[in-house]
């Protein structure tokens, strides 16, 4: 007799190609759908073309290019030509600037309800809205996933989020994510899945789950899931694609390892301070905060619905003279239908400036706040430097919360305004920017900035080097590498990038490095936490960092660390300083090891939690040196 399986083990199960079914245990998974984005991409599809296959061997492979889509400098121009061109060359479609973010456009256009996805971007457990199981992850991954290797991922713990009642006007989905992160925190999350189930699920549209999903990636789970149920299949239909929907839930009487209760209808507007994901406040405590920018939409809140309701609530009104406001759709389609209904031109009456699909001012491209200003955004990180300015303040919130706030000028309760119904019935559907592979007849564009990427380097016997920095607690990897304009526009040269290591907590550390011909790093609890940027790792590998020792890791960072061959090692960092000679051998990496701190004549202990593949992958010196030989299907 078959045990009941949550929705997460089912998919699990059914993908499996190498381990068992067991918490904690490592497994190889089949991959059906990839994505990557022109911030993550580059990397990815030079890490694919080393491995020297004639095309992607996943069933669906989609090249988006939605981080710098507005083209900011020539580098990133290049990046999109390169990213066109080579998916096309190897079999991929191509989503063209413009087109939307890669999160909403995916689950908008290609997600399947029981299929997995692996992306190059940390918010792929967007698709989790559909009931498909997305699971962020670095660049050289998702390589080895589009040529049909299989992704290793820990048998997680499964957190079920029970939904009760239903959400009254001014509170959103938005503000399920937010409580959830108010409960748990940005830790709350690491090595679980989440998992919604209850009659409040019922109450909730795709985008709002997609929502939610997207924003749960900021708990640490490896990811987020609702079940697929005729509120899915509607939307399916809505799509055009009533062929790819199947009913999707758990089995009945499956055991989760936690439970999480929310009753929609006591829940109030939400919004995070900056700082921090989970710092997390009623709007009726920091009601009257002055605001400067107000940013609305994003793959968080991109959705037509969002933004619908936020043309109403501004419709025969002005924003406050005193703040800048944006608006981005998430995608293409939800462009049309604004300017179909109307909505377009009462948000431009309404003094609001309309920005493309794309991700631009989340990340600092454009809009970025100036020095001491806070900026509220329906975006789903607020870390410092996020918006491009490490001067900044970032806000998150709703797309109700910022409507009401756009208007005063300062963060505003819209529990006060009239409350706005919208219904969608009919969603318009234009493929035209989303491009069919032609496959060997197109040649690859390489500009010179897109560099080659150095040789791995194996793991030699012994580690020496010297502590070049040490950092604290929820290290984010846009504090290891920043996002926005100081970098985005050299995510193809590591080289140029590296320059910009730590470029927030000491702007010499890359000077440094070099000088020393690398080191280490010690850091404390979460060390690499949010996107997946596979180059917070690739970054400091380039500068020579041999091992990192931190208290604990972020999944996706360690995994990258792994990826590129630098030891991911835990253990208690309180008599590790910056500056301190360190010593370690590494020759048998079984067991606990003995670190030698030279300059204070300790000894400490150390471990790795390294499973017998991911030994094999750092003496190796890093993934693809590995090859991908053991992990076919």
């Amino acid at each position: 007799m078959s045990v009941p399986k949550t929705m997460t083990e089912k998919i699990l199960a059914e993908h499996i190609r190498e381990g068992r079914l067991e918490k904690g245990t490592e497994v190889g998974i089949k991959i059906d759908q990839c994505l990557t984005q022109d911030s993550t991409g580059t990397m990815a599809w030079l890490e694919f073309e080393s491995l020297g296959l004639d095309k992607v061997k996943a069933e669906v492979v989609v090249s988006y290019s939605d981080h710098t889509s507005l083209g900011f400098k020539g580098e990133s121009t290049d990046d999109h030509i390169f990213l066109q061109t080579i998916a096309s060359h190897y079999g991929a479609k191509f989503s063209k600037n413009g087109n939307g973010v890669c999160h909403q456009v995916h689950y908008e256009r290609f997600g399947v309800p029981g299929k997995t996805l692996l992306g190059s971007d940390s918010h792929t457990p967007t698709a989790g809205g559909i009931g498909m199981l997305g699971i962020g992850a670095g660049g050289a991954d998702v390589a080895v996933a589009m040529s049909g290797g299989l992704f290793y991922v820990a048998v997680p713990k499964v957190m079920q989020v029970v939904l009760k009642g239903k959400l009254p006007w001014g509170v959103t989905a938005k503000d399920v994510a937010l409580e959830i992160l108010r409960r748990i925190t940005v830790k709350g999350g690491v090595g679980y899945f989440l998992e919604f189930s209850g009659l409040g699920v019922k109450t909730l549209s795709v985008p709002e789950r997609a929502t939610i999903t997207n924003m749960c990636t900021e708990t640490g789970a490896t990811s987020s899931v609702f079940p697929s149920d005729l509120v899915t299949k509607r939307f399916f239909e809505m799509q055009n694609r009533a062929k790819d929907w199947v009913e999707f839930g758990p089995d009945k009487g499956a055991t989760y390892d936690q439970t999480l209760e929310i009753d929609l209808s006591t829940l109030v507007p939400l919004v995070a301070m900056p700082g921090s994901p989970d710092n997390v406040k009623p709007v009726t405590e920091v009601a009257g905060t002055k605001v400067d920018q107000v940013f609305i939409g994003s793959c968080t809140n991109g959705g037509y619905r969002d933004i619908r309701v936020t043309a109403e609530m501004l419709k025969g009104k002005h924003v406050s003279p005193d703040i800048d406001v944006i608006v981005s759709p998430g995608s293409r389609q939800a462009w049309e239908m604004l300017v179909k209904d109307g909505s377009f031109l009462a948000l431009t009456e309404a003094g609001v400036r309309m920005i493309e699909p794309g991700c631009n001012a989340c990340i600092g491209i454009g809009f970025v706040p100036g020095t001491n200003s806070l900026s509220l955004r329906t975006v789903n990180r607020n870390w410092k430097g996020r918006g491009g300015n490490e001067l900044g303040k970032l806000a998150l919130t709703s797309p109700e919360v910022a409507a009401a706030s756009a208007l005063e000028g300062k963060i505003a309760d819209p529990r006060r305004l009239p409350p706005v119904v919208v219904r969608v019935t009919k969603l318009i559907v234009d493929d035209t920017m989303i491009l069919e592979p032609k496959g060997k007849s197109v040649e690859i564009r390489r500009a010179p900035n897109i560099a080659k990427i150095a040789a791995p380097r194996p793991l030699p016997p012994v580690l020496k080097g010297e502590v070049l920095l040490k950092v604290g607690d929820g290290i984010s990897t846009d504090a290891i590498v920043p996002a926005g304009p100081l970098t985005q526009h050299l995510r193809s040269n590591l080289p140029e990038i590296a320059k910009f290591t730590f470029h927030y907590e000491d702007k010499t550390f890359a000077a440094r490095a070099a000088e020393k011909g690398g080191g280490f790093l010690v850091a404390g609890d979460n060390y690499g936490q949010g996107s997946s940027r596979e180059h917070a790792a690739l970054a400091p590998w380039q500068l020579g960092i041999k091992a990192v020792f931190a208290k604990s890791y972020a999944r996706i960072h360690r995994a990258n660390l792994i990826n590129v061959g630098i030891v991911p090692f835990v253990c208690d960092t309180t008599g590790i300083d910056q500056g301190d000679s360190l010593e370690i051998d590494v020759s048998n990496l079984k067991g606990t090891l003995l670190l030698r701190n030279k300059t204070k004549g300790t000894t400490i202990p150390v471990r790795h939690d390294l499973s017998e593949r991911d030994i094999r992958m750092v003496k190796a010196g890093g993934l693809l040196a590995m090859g991908i030989a053991d992990q076919k299907r």
